[in-house]
């Protein structure tokens, strides 16, 4: 675990570094969005799962989604004990890892489009890709931790987020349409500075 908060820290250390400070309320707003969704726990059988906003906190922030999740996930750790402070480093990596994949590959494009139809096909890939994609970093995980005996726990917990994928899929592709058609500047990190590590 010493290895995933090495890794954690040193990329939310290097991101700051790199933020724009007029991203910061941006990103102060979605860390709160962040916090809040991902207390909500659903019961789906055969695991309690909750959203995450993977692929909307990756398409709208960039590489600053890794800071944002980060100081979201130690509050909740600290004030609530959700995660535990042990796991921290692991569990912003399992979250942040595919926000920013879904930024590379999806929010680019997204940005670079006018056509809503491919505003929503890429969102709602952004949406159920992140969450597939910290399930599969999930497994991995808990296997290199724990060895075979979590494998019908890696089983479960995909089941158990196939739902929240579809969810998750629709809740980016609704939002994003929105900002596209109403605030379409939310959608271009450059406009106000650049977030990214490039």
């Amino acid at each position: 675990m010493a290895i995933t908060t090495a890794t954690a820290g040193l990329g939310v250390v290097l991101t700051i570094a790199k933020l724009d400070y007029r991203q910061i309320p941006r990103v102060g707003v979605l860390s709160a969005v962040f916090f809040i969704v991902s207390l909500i726990h659903v019961p789906i059988w055969p695991v309690a799962a909750h959203l995450l906003l993977t692929g909307l906190m990756g398409c709208l922030l960039g590489w600053a989604a890794l800071p944002a999740m980060a100081a979201a996930m130690l509050l909740q750790a600290i004030l609530f004990g959700h995660g535990g402070l042990t796991s921290l480093g692991a569990n912003v990596l399992i979250t942040a890892l595919p926000a920013i994949a879904c930024y590379e590959l999806f929010g680019r494009y997204i940005r670079a489009t006018t056509s809503r139809k491919k505003v929503f096909v890429l969102a709602f890939s952004a949406g159920v890709f992140g969450i597939a994609m910290g399930c599969v970093l999930l497994a991995a995980t808990l296997v290199l931790a724990g060895g075979r005996e979590y494998l019908a726990a890696v089983g479960a917990i995909f089941l158990g987020h196939i739902p929240i994928m579809i969810v998750e899929g629709f809740v980016t592709s609704s939002a994003l349409l929105f900002f596209h058609k109403v605030r379409p500047e939310l959608l271009t990190i450059q406009a106000g500075g650049d977030v990214t590590l490039e």
